[in-house]
């Protein structure tokens, strides 16, 4: 039996999550459930699974919670809720489904305890990265010394392709085998929209995804494409890659979920439905693989598409891989800007092209800093935020 802590277990990954605990109740075990805020859901949640420990960050919402739950775990309350319900002794994996650079203080906290760590979150993944002084990739090799799994369908589906592979030697990938990984992205609900016509766009319409069920901030992502553009970040992070061996492609049905180029020419690719419980799954079982929850894939009527993505019309993959180069403080700036003025958006206080004018206006201001702390990445992150909100003044 695993026992698990979901750190944002009412959001769409965690609801997702739970899923899998359901259907693979008699190997896995919600030990610790997180919420920020969602009293009633946590609570139906909590007396569904028992878990023995629950914590929500906003305090006000301790007596409504408390009021809901039909037995008596051990309640954690406030904003450090997420950090210790992540760091419990008892538990051997740690969900980060937090949204945002939120889940970023909780995912550090799981590390220094080493605790295993499967996150969906790009963000947190992005600042860990940036305060580690060790050079290598967050992912290691063998599997007993992995530190983080990935839930988002690219980054898992790369990390299936290459687990496994005989050039993994001495807890190292020779990345020298690799030409480049391929992420793909469905390309959102405004791709084939004339530029002209998504001044208008409003925050009804970027929540349409055509394939995939997402939460609101990574649904907005995804019709930039700035969700395209962390996972860039992200994989450079993951994988230890640089910005030319990672690639990006327009696939609308989001059933190839990533592939990988090797330097032979051959090209392995994953496939699956367009269902984020396969990802889930795969961390939750890790290292076995166990019988499917979604549905089996039907190759008899499938067509699949594949093109550039058009960088001019959504500036998000170019901008990160500008941040990439740098590879030191803009990707920090690229993900807290974008965060700011995504907030904007929901607000109706920015329009939806000019979250990427935001993002590249921050990029383009003066940072400094001597050292990666944590305390150094939140003060960027605090100044990115800053620049993201003052852009229209400027112009």
């Amino acid at each position: 039996m695993k026992n698990i802590s979901v750190l944002g277990s009412t959001g769409s990954i965690g609801k997702q999550t739970l899923d899998v605990i359901r259907a693979k109740g008699n190997r896995l075990k919600a030990y610790a459930l997180c919420a920020d805020s969602n009293a009633a859901l946590l609570a139906e949640q909590a007396n569904e699974f028992m878990p023995k420990v629950v914590g929500i960050a906003n305090g006000e919402k301790y007596s409504e919670l408390k009021e809901k739950l039909s037995y008596s775990p051990e309640i954690i309350v406030g904003k450090n809720a997420a950090c210790d319900c992540g760091g419990l002794d008892e538990v051997d994996l740690v969900i980060n489904a937090v949204s945002g650079v939120a889940g970023f203080e909780a995912i550090a906290l799981a590390r220094w305890k080493r605790k295993l760590i499967a996150s969906a979150n790009k963000e947190s993944l992005i600042y860990l990265k940036s305060i580690l002084t060790n050079p290598q990739p967050l992912i290691h090799w063998p599997c007993g010394d992995l530190a983080i799994l990935p839930i988002d369908s690219e980054q898992s589906a790369i990390f299936q392709l290459i687990e496994g592979d005989p050039d993994i030697e001495n807890n190292m990938l020779d990345r020298n085998k690799i030409e480049s990984i391929i992420l793909t992205a469905s390309g959102g609900p405004f791709y084939n929209m004339p530029i002209e016509k998504m001044c208008d766009i409003t925050v009804e319409d970027a929540l349409k995804h055509p394939t995939w069920n997402m939460g609101k901030k990574i649904t907005i992502d995804s019709a930039t494409l700035f969700n395209k553009g962390l996972e860039i970040l992200e994989a450079a992070c993951l994988f230890g890659l640089k910005h030319d061996k990672i690639e990006v492609v327009i696939h609308p049905q989001s059933v190839v979920h990533s592939m990988v180029r090797f330097t032979d020419g051959n090209v392995k690719a994953l496939m699956s439905v367009p269902d984020m419980r396969g990802a889930i799954q795969y961390a939750l079982t890790y290292p076995r693989r166990r019988r499917r929850i979604i549905d089996r894939l039907d190759f008899s009527n499938l067509n699949l598409s594949f093109s550039a993505p058009d960088c001019e019309k959504f500036p998000a993959i170019r901008l990160a891989y500008d941040a990439l180069r740098e590879g030191r403080i803009l990707p920090i700036v690229y993900t807290a800007a974008n965060e700011a003025a995504v907030e904007l958006f929901v607000k109706n206080q920015t329009g939806f092209l000019d979250i990427s004018k935001r993002v590249e206006y921050a990029m383009n201001k003066t940072y400094t800093c001597k050292s990666m702390t944590i305390d150094a990445i939140m003060n960027i992150d605090r100044l990115a935020r800053i620049y993201a909100t003052e852009w229209r003044d400027s112009v």
